[in-house]
């Protein structure tokens, strides 16, 4: 557990600097990771998918996920790292996916939370992070309509934040092959105010790789398909977002 927490550390990372520099593309052969997501263009108080694995994985080395969350490197009060994100994550010696939160506070190293553990290719869950009505900076995990965490106290964060949703790998810094991957969003959504107030994302930055794929619904702006690697490519045309 400890060494998935020290993994996720680093992705979460350079996911969320991309987003905050508007970046371009970082593939697997640089630096190890891919993306291929959609972030909010305002700042909301939460966000929302129904999020599924699809077949295609193929994890050689590292690890895979598919996540939404809020925050990032820098975002927290005088420059600290702070943000909360929930998803699935996919390792080596995964057949499916564990289902966890991420949370990283100001002067503290990142924790990662494990929800549920090998849960089978195709099985959706709709998971959020949301902050809580009438309780300013306090955040909370939901899995299915149901709280999965305690109230949690992200110091500065209310009304600054931009959400995302993404797919991403990491190859475990072995410099090789990219890991496949193969995440279904779908009815993605951010909270307009603190508890609720939801409204589809649409429009939003692309975050992508040179190696990835993300094709977006063409009848809704809220949904859409993450892909990589030679398997999860060819079954991305069974499948709509």
């Amino acid at each position: 557990m400890r060494a998935r927490s020290r993994t996720f550390l680093a992705s979460a990372a350079v996911a969320l600097l991309a987003l905050v520099g508007a970046s371009g593309a970082l593939a697997c052969g640089t630096g190890g990771y891919s993306y291929a997501g959609i972030a909010s263009s305002s700042h909301a108080y939460g966000i929302g998918a129904t999020v599924t694995p699809l077949a295609g994985f193929n994890v050689l080395s590292g690890h895979v996920a598919g996540w939404v969350g809020v925050g990032g490197p820098r975002l927290g009060p005088n420059g600290a790292d702070e943000w909360l994100q929930v998803g699935f994550s996919g390792f080596p010696d995964l057949a499916g996916n564990d289902l966890y939160y991420e949370l990283a506070l100001p002067g503290k190293s990142p924790t990662y939370h494990q929800l549920a553990s090998n849960l089978p290719l195709g099985k959706p869950a709709r998971i959020a992070v949301l902050e809580m009505h009438k309780r300013p900076n306090v955040w909370r995990i939901w899995v299915n309509g149901t709280a999965a965490s305690r109230p949690i106290y992200l110091p500065g964060s209310h009304g600054r934040w931009s959400p995302i949703a993404t797919a991403e790998s990491w190859d475990g810094g072995t410099a090789g092959s990219c890991n496949g991957f193969l995440y279904r969003f779908h009815r993605v959504s951010i909270a307009r105010v603190p508890g609720g107030g939801w409204q589809q994302l649409a429009g939003g930055y692309q975050i992508s790789s040179s190696t990835t794929r993300l094709a977006r619904s063409s009848r809704t702006g809220g949904s859409f398909l993450a892909a990589q690697g030679d398997l999860a490519l060819r079954t991305l045309a069974s499948f709509t977002p």
